[in-house]
């Protein structure tokens, strides 16, 4: 695609698989909407971990908003600059906080408790360097769908032993999410020469990255509703000015 202005950035140095067009609007943002729309993440994120910090969940849900709110914003320096250091620095993240979720979905029942922290870390660490040494492509893409997909089991079984409506709808809400989301970032990409012929540009791409946003919020508050039933903590589901749902807790007060 051609640059219609200078870039500050220089050369696109990284892979470009977004079909929105390089530099249109500003020579300092190289993508604008698949840039801007990683606000939303970084919104919900923030709202989340207020929630797990005032309500003074597990560590754990800090960790995992702050995961998210770190990809994007790793996500936006990435559309920003389109340069390979970013790039890596947006999906190296990605696969960290996946291990994140293996961590949060298995550890309940993992029998040595030392063991799996240590094997994600050591996991995560490495793929770091190998990826900086050799810019996975599609094994990168393939690395992540596989990582993902062992989640899946584990998040099942927490949704058929969930008995709570409300709860449910946010597994519900999570899988839908990452379905339309999934469907716009795929058109975006395999259907890119007929959508720039079109007169709008719908960005794809950047509705992916809104849904996800929303994907992994609902997801983070599904898995605390869970947490929170293991830890016999009474559990509900709310909603912050009757839109957004997240989860309300009441510990034993020996806790």
């Amino acid at each position: 695609m051609a640059e219609t202005m200078s870039s500050f950035w220089g050369p696109v140095t990284s892979t470009k698989e977004c079909c929105e067009e390089n530099y249109i609007h500003s020579s300092y943002i190289a993508e604008l909407y698949n840039t801007i729309s990683n606000i939303p993440t970084i919104i919900l994120a923030l709202i989340g971990l207020i929630n797990a910090l005032r309500q003074r969940f597990e560590k754990r849900f800090s960790v995992l908003h702050l995961s998210n709110m770190t990809l994007a914003i790793g996500s936006m320096l990435y559309h920003a600059t389109l340069q390979r250091v970013q790039q890596q620095g947006d999906e190296t993240p990605m696969v960290w906080e996946v291990l994140l979720y293996m961590y949060i979905l298995y550890s309940p029942d993992w029998h040595y408790p030392s063991t799996m922290p240590i094997f994600l870390f050591l996991y995560g660490a490495g793929f770091a360097i190998a990826h900086s040494v050799f810019h996975f492509g599609v094994g990168f893409k393939v690395h992540y769908i596989v990582l993902c997909l062992l989640c899946t089991p584990r998040m099942y079984k927490y949704y058929i032993h969930t008995q709570d409506v409300l709860a449910k709808r946010l597994a519900k809400l999570f899988l839908a999410t990452l379905m339309l989301g999934s469907l716009f970032g795929f058109c975006d990409r395999v259907l890119c020469n007929e959508i720039l012929g079109w007169p709008v540009n719908p960005q794809g791409h950047a509705l992916w990255h809104v849904f996800m946003g929303f994907n992994s919020y609902f997801a983070n508050t599904f898995l605390m509703f869970c947490r929170a039933q293991q830890r016999e903590w009474s559990p509900k589901v709310v909603y912050l000015m009757g839109v957004l749902p997240y989860v309300k807790i009441e510990k034993p007060k020996s806790q």
